[in-house]
C-alpha cells in the first residue's frame, strides 16, 4: 500500500512540476519549435527546402551530455526572433552522432547519423556542430562550438542565408557582433 502511494505522490508531483514549467515558459519558446522532425531523408529533405523556398538546410550535430548543445537549445533556439528568422530561412534539423541510425545523405546515399557527422565534421568529436548545406546538398558553413549568444547565432544564419562566404574580401563577411543591427536582417 505504501509503495502504491508513493507512485502516485511521484506521479503527481511530476505533474504539478510540468504544469508550473508550462505556465512560466512563454509559449513558442521551447527548442523542439526551432527543429523539424525529418523523415531520415536529407535528399527528400532539399526538395521540400526548395519547395518551401528556403535558402538551404541547417543541421545540428548534437549528442547527449553535451554542455554546450544544451545551451544551444535552452537560450538560444528559444528565441522568438532566433525562431522567425531560421524558419524563413532553413529548414532545421538536428542529429544525434552517436546513433546508428539509418539515413540518407543529400546525395540519397546510404549512411547513419554517425558515420554522416564524423564526414561532415572531418572526424572530430566536438559538438554542437552547425553545418549549412545549400539546395544542392553541399555543405557551405560548418560552426564548431556554441555561438556566444542569440545575436551571434543570427549573424551565422545571415552568413549563411546571404551566402557572404562566396564573397572575395573575407574581411567584410567575418561575423562582427559590433557591427550587425539584427533588427535590418534580410
Amino acid at each position: 500500500a505504501d509503495a502504491v502511494h508513493w507512485e502516485e505522490l511521484m506521479s503527481r508531483l511530476k505533474t504539478g512540476v510540468l504544469v508550473l514549467v508550462m505556465a512560466l515558459v512563454p509559449a513558442g519558446s521551447f527548442a523542439g519549435d526551432f527543429l523539424e522532425k525529418s523523415l531520415g531523408d536529407f535528399s527528400e529533405e532539399l526538395d521540400v527546402a526548395k519547395s518551401k523556398g528556403k535558402k538551404g538546410v541547417l543541421i545540428f550535430f548534437e549528442q547527449e551530455g553535451c554542455p554546450y548543445c544544451h545551451k544551444m537549445k535552452t537560450t538560444i533556439f528559444n528565441k522568438s526572433d532566433v525562431q522567425k528568422y531560421f524558419s524563413k530561412h532553413f529548414l532545421v534539423f538536428s542529429v544525434d552522432i552517436k546513433r546508428q541510425e539509418e539515413i540518407k545523405d543529400f546525395q540519397g546515399k546510404d549512411t547513419t547519423q554517425k558515420q554522416f557527422f564524423y564526414r561532415i565534421s572531418n572526424n572530430r568529436d566536438a559538438t554542437p556542430v552547425m553545418a549549412f548545406f545549400d539546395l544542392q546538398g553541399k555543405l557551405v558553413v560548418r560552426y564548431i562550438g556554441a555561438t556566444a549568444d542569440a545575436k551571434e547565432f543570427l549573424m551565422l544564419g545571415v552568413y549563411a542565408a546571404t551566402k557572404a562566404y562566396t564573397k572575395k574580401d573575407r574581411k567584410s563577411t567575418r561575423l562582427n557582433s559590433s557591427h550587425t543591427d539584427i533588427s535590418r536582417m534580410p
